[in-house]
């Protein structure tokens, strides 16, 4: 799938020795960067460089790069927004003697800043809206955390929803109870007009149903459709290509606002079809702030591996699993989901020792009010990006 991560990645690009700017979303090198090449440069032409740092797992707080370049070419800082996007972007000084626009430089780096979406509950299940960070203890890899950038409540959020079933042969028999689940939410849940929501199935392939609307009614009407396959296609199960992709192209990691994303899986969590790793999955969903919620109509099994890989999934992005829900209690496990997305803060923090050495970091947090309960996502992977 040409969406899917290329395997191992390094953090060294070329800039073209042409006048040819870099493609925004080709080359997306991590910290530390090695730079290959030479900036091209015009006679009576000022040169520029732009570059933008993604917030997801890690933006950046201050960075100062040097171009050594003939003629000195001026910067001027542009944009700045510490809301999302966390972007510094220099741009382009043409110079008055030149009849041609030089052309603009993208890179894109990240440092070691880490964001992380939690929601707080009282001992009755009613959130906690004024925590401060006096009130938080946070471990990375099990060392404390001091170094707190930023701590931000956000409440009654809208919600950005996308309804993700599984279509593969083991799942045919729950069709319709994929298709009731999604009614329930839409008509009793989604607020019209201002949450959105999304819905999508996949096997093999993901294939897009209801791009985001504002109008419950939507979703829920083509919930009773199924999208129609390629001859001689074989439904087999591809949930972390799925969740890659789906993250990936559905939410923006500069929206420059707050909502409360999630995706609610319908599946029992056997994948015998995908490229990409759970971890490759999971990491798309949180630099994406996308929560996984998985809903499976079997009885909890110790044995079972495919409910295994749903709670992991789950666990890794703050989320939660639902077994084999029924009747009243299908409500009220919609309604957890609901209570957790509309209230929750946001916290940066600076590990103490940072490495981008790819490997899972486990983050704990606790909150020192009596009886107090927090969720969050289970750690971060320390990927260097492409």
């Amino acid at each position: 799938m040409g969406h899917l991560p290329p395997g191992r990645r390094t953090s060294k690009i070329s800039i073209p020795q042409e006048n040819t700017a870099l493609h925004p979303g080709k080359y997306r090198p991590w910290f530390p960067l090695r730079i290959a090449g030479v900036v091209p440069r015009q006679a009576g032409m000022s040169a520029s460089v732009k570059y933008s740092v993604g917030m997801g797992a890690h933006r950046i707080q201050s960075l100062i790069i040097l171009f050594v370049l003939v003629p000195p070419m001026p910067l001027h800082a542009k944009d700045r927004t510490a809301s999302g996007a966390g972007a510094i972007s220099f741009t382009e000084l043409p110079s008055q003697t030149s009849s041609t626009g030089a052309d603009s430089y993208n890179l894109r780096l990240t440092v070691n800043e880490i964001e992380l979406t939690f929601r707080a509950f009282d001992a009755d299940g009613a959130p906690l809206l004024h925590l401060t960070s006096d009130d938080l203890r946070l471990w990375d890899d099990g060392k404390r955390q001091n170094r707190l950038v930023m701590l931000e409540p956000y409440q009654n959020l809208p919600v950005r929803a996308g309804f993700v079933m599984d279509a593969s042969t083991s799942m045919s028999g729950h069709v319709d109870d994929d298709r009731a689940v999604i009614q329930l939410y839409a008509t009793r849940l989604l607020r019209k007009g201002v949450d959105r929501g999304f819905l999508m199935e996949f096997d093999s392939l993901p294939l897009m149903l209801q791009d985001w609307t504002a109008n419950p009614s939507d979703l829920f009407a083509r919930a009773k459709s199924k999208a129609r396959r390629p001859p001689g296609h074989l439904p087999l199960t591809s949930i972390y290509d799925s969740l890659y992709t789906t993250c990936g192209q559905q939410w923006s990691e500069d929206s420059g606002s707050m909502t409360g994303n999630f995706v609610l899986l319908f599946s029992d969590g056997v994948d015998d079809d995908s490229h990409a790793f759970p971890s490759e999955a999971v990491d798309m969903c949180q630099r994406r702030r996308v929560t996984i919620y998985a809903i499976t109509f079997d009885r909890k099994s110790p044995f079972s591996s495919g409910q295994r890989n749903l709670e992991e999934l789950a666990r890794e992005t703050g989320g939660r699993v639902f077994f084999a829900p029924k009747g009243d209690q299908l409500l009220e496990d919609l309604q957890i989901i609901e209570a957790e997305q509309r209230n929750q803060y946001r916290l940066v923090y600076k590990p103490s020792d940072f490495k981008a050495d790819g490997k899972f970091h486990h983050v704990k947090l606790r909150c020192s009010v009596k009886g107090a309960k927090t969720v969050s996502r289970l750690g971060y992977y320390a990927f260097a990006r492409p």
